[in-house]
């Protein structure tokens, strides 16, 4: 089961056990989230309604993106800005897609894949 979430501004395609890289969420390393923001939620090419779909995760990390470089420069006027910035980002590990969680999830693919 997948599901389309949104947190932080983008959207992010999920299933039970993977990890993605989202804006900065308040909490500490080990903490649980809920991510209640479902847009999109389904199994295969079936859609399912996404009424009360919840999506929980687990934070792995609070950290910071690479350094970006910004610089400034006006020809002939002496003028010039450096300037740096490093984002700060979550890591997240979603633990359930709509209650389903990881290990539910192989064990259900198992029979398709053999069939």
């Amino acid at each position: 089961m997948f599901a389309v979430v949104r947190t932080g501004g983008k959207q992010y395609r999920v299933a039970a056990g993977d990890k993605i890289v989202v804006e900065k969420i308040e909490g500490d390393a080990g903490a649980s989230v809920t991510l209640g923001d479902v847009l999109l939620a389904g199994e295969g090419s079936e859609l399912r309604s996404v009424e009360g779909f919840t999506v929980a995760a687990e934070i792995i990390a609070q950290a910071k993106a690479d350094k970006v470089i910004v610089f400034k420069k006006r020809r002939r006027h002496n003028y010039r800005r450096k300037n740096g910035h490093r984002q700060q980002h979550t890591i997240l590990k979603i633990v359930s897609v709509g209650g389903q969680t990881a290990k539910q999830q192989t064990e259900a693919d198992a029979p398709a894949a053999q069939a």
